[in-house]
């Protein structure tokens, strides 16, 4: 297994600036911009159940720690480019509170989005959320929805629980009965 345990300061000299982290190498220690923080970067903390954000905030070091199940899902925004450029793609583990959320990936090109899109929420076993332009999360709707499960408290006191499980059978009278007819046995 990979394992990324780097978590240093700023990112070095020449590298990407673009953030792209592969969902099948967790637990996964990577460094993100953060404005509230000192330095403007948290250190972030990502496993299957829990992430941990490390900042320092007016010279006090603190470490949140976040149960994966309460992000709300894996966001995809569409960001204008820097200097011109063509629109970024950004994937983002969604928190309600905005200043918690992680960033997964920042690409110039949408290639291999809906891949890692679905590798994410896969792993994370959370949602994959469209987010528009005014910040509006929802969740993505691929087809029509199941059918609404037949509820056992509707009829509970009427039917005893067997029966909600089992078809009716067919009723015993349909049987042919022979009355009055003579049994043939086979005999030596």
């Amino acid at each position: 297994m990979r394992r990324q345990t780097e978590a240093g300061g700023a990112l070095p000299a020449g590298s990407s600036r673009l953030v792209r982290l592969d969902p099948h190498s967790l637990p996964i220690r990577f460094a993100a911009r953060d404005p509230r923080a000192d330095g403007g970067i948290r250190h972030i903390e990502l496993n299957r159940d829990r992430v941990v954000l490390r900042r320092s905030l007016r010279g006090i070091p603190m470490a949140l720690n976040i149960r994966v199940p309460d992000f709300h899902g894996i966001g995809l925004h569409l960001l204008p480019g820097e200097d011109g450029g063509g629109p970024l793609v950004m994937l983002v583990l969604e928190h309600r509170d905005p200043s918690l959320s992680v960033p997964l990936m920042v690409a110039p090109e949408g290639h291999d989005v809906a891949a890692l899109w679905r590798g994410w929420s896969e792993v994370l076993a959370l949602p994959c959320l469209t987010c528009s332009l005014d910040t509006e999360r929802g969740p993505l709707v691929a087809g029509a929805p199941t059918p609404r499960r037949r509820r056992r408290n509707a009829i509970r006191k009427r039917r005893p629980s067997i029966l909600m499980r089992r078809r009716p059978g067919e009723a015993a009278a349909i049987r042919p009965v022979h009355r009055g007819e003579r049994e043939i046995i086979a005999r030596d």
